[in-house]
């Protein structure tokens, strides 16, 4: 069978069926050629407000549903994710220009995704309180009601997903928002994933769309909590929204995240690492390692072995060639990438490697001599750069490290003993000790402090236990109570 057949969803959005969108169609443009690979239905603001009510509707019925029932439809997703890999990767290669490799992550983590939120349906759903009344008391654990998830193209399956899993199995129903740029990798796939497993009608809406969209799965009155992950500046709209209308928004955001090398640190695995984790998915990853902080003694040998390295990695289409890299998301995305490089080499940068384009195709670049206020050192490129600078004190680099407005992940390559005490004192959402700054698991806390968003509210049971429910409190008594009045 196949699962993504464009019979079944061309020009459509999904809200209880496949049906057309309200704004016309959005074309999945392939980076790497600039073909048009198909076309998914374009929802207006009235789509959404209408999907929110009907998710509401169907949601109640879904959180009654046995523990069990819940399980098996997350059960059988992931077997689908399993099952349909191979084609569900291809259209993550040419729609995001992904390499092979990356695109296998996608549909590995996103059966992950599916088979650890099956748990939580039988995760205790509760606390069992003392009292100092005569009655029982408990801390339950309820279903929100209808969470909006609204999804960034860089890693469209796992974004969408890794909120999308948990919130269904915990009883909610969910509206889903991809980026209009992956709106098949990042929403196509994972509903007709769930149309097959039996989610039954209702209870997951798919409405690609614009900002009009977006913005009404934040206002709409049935929706309780937002799952963003995006840019800061959108996310900040986001968490604008929700709080003045008294919702949860769970926010995911950038990063400018260090790599920090400790004297005595191996250089080859050193720079290995550093290439991995600027150059994956052409640094088009909120993890993306954005600032090298290399100890002085080794800093010239580590930027002649990033350089090499840079120098040597094949940037092509994924499609048709082994390649490292692949091209650059839009020509907007790349234009701001190399504005930032122009400017860093404006404010006294050099270019070790790289710095150049053709069409989406951005070589991979390292940059020397940046000073702690750079632009390539103080903003977020979301492109393939590798700003590189040197320390003398572990004290420096720390103080190095926490002066951006971000928080999402650090690494610390070299002893571990020096390399804890680094992770005692940087304030980061995750530190990675002995590897570069790219990772994520299905079963662990994922987010950022500061710029990167409002914490850990993705991975594991007891993250997502408290993202996706509601805590009520619950008494009961053998007999009414007697009152003075």
């Amino acid at each position: 069978m196949t699962l993504l057949a464009t019979s079944i969803w061309h020009g459509k959005i999904y809200t209880d069926s496949w049906t057309a969108g309200s704004a016309g169609v959005l074309d999945a443009i392939e980076p790497a050629t600039g073909n048009v690979l198909g076309s998914v239905g374009a929802a207006n603001r009235a789509d959404a407000l209408s999907a929110a009510s009907r998710a509401a509707a169907a949601q109640q019925e879904w959180a009654r549903k046995k523990p069990e029932e819940r399980a098996a439809v997350l059960r059988r997703a992931g077997l689908l994710f399993e099952d349909h890999a191979e084609e569900i990767q291809g259209w993550i290669i040419r729609e995001t220009g992904a390499i092979a490799a990356k695109a296998g992550l996608e549909t590995h983590i996103a059966a992950n995704e599916c088979y650890e939120a099956a748990a939580l349906p039988a995760h205790p759903a509760g606390d069992v309180l003392t009292s100092n009344e005569e009655r029982w008391s408990f801390a339950r654990r309820r279903a929100a009601g209808v969470v909006s998830v609204i999804s960034p193209f860089n890693f469209p399956l796992i974004l969408s997903i890794r909120s999308v899993a948990p919130a269904l199995a915990l009883g909610n129903a969910v509206l889903l928002k991809p980026d209009p740029r992956t709106s098949i990798s990042g929403g196509v796939s994972i509903m007709r994933v769930f149309e097959e497993a039996g989610l039954p009608a209702g209870l997951l809406q798919l409405l690609p769309g614009g900002a009009d969209v977006g913005q009404a799965l934040v206002e709409a009155p049935e929706v309780r909590i937002v799952s963003f992950t995006g840019s800061t500046a959108a996310g900040r709209k986001v968490g604008e929204t929700a709080g003045r209308l008294l919702k949860r928004a769970h926010l995911e955001l950038g990063g400018n995240n260090a790599l920090i090398v400790l004297p005595g640190a191996d250089l080859d695995l050193a720079a290995s690492a550093g290439a991995f984790g600027s150059f994956m998915h052409q640094g088009q990853i909120c993890m993306t390692t954005g600032r090298h902080l290399v100890h002085e003694s080794l800093l010239e040998e580590y930027v002649e072995r990033l350089s090499a390295k840079a120098k040597a990695l094949p940037v092509g289409d994924p499609c048709t060639g082994q390649v490292a890299l692949g091209p650059i998301i839009d020509e907007r995305q790349r234009d701001n990438i190399d504005r930032l490089v122009r400017a860093a080499k404006d404010a006294g940068a050099e270019v070790a490697a790289g710095g150049t384009y053709e069409n989406l195709f951005y070589q991979p670049t390292v940059l020397t001599g940046v000073t702690p206020d750079n632009p390539a050192w103080t903003e977020e490129i979301f492109g393939p750069v590798a700003p590189v600078m040197g320390f003398s004190t572990i004290d420096e680099a720390i103080e190095l490290a926490n002066a951006s407005e971000y928080g999402l992940s650090v690494g610390v390559l070299g002893d571990v003993g020096m390399a804890m005490e680094v992770a005692d004192r940087v304030v980061s959402g995750k530190v990675h000790i002995n590897e570069q700054t790219v990772s994520d698991e299905a079963n662990s806390p994922f987010g950022g402090m500061g710029a990167s968003g409002t914490g850990s509210r993705f991975g594991g049971a007891a993250a997502n236990i408290e993202a996706f429910t509601e805590t009520q409190w619950l008494t009961m008594r053998p007999e009414i109570a007697s009152y003075p009045f």
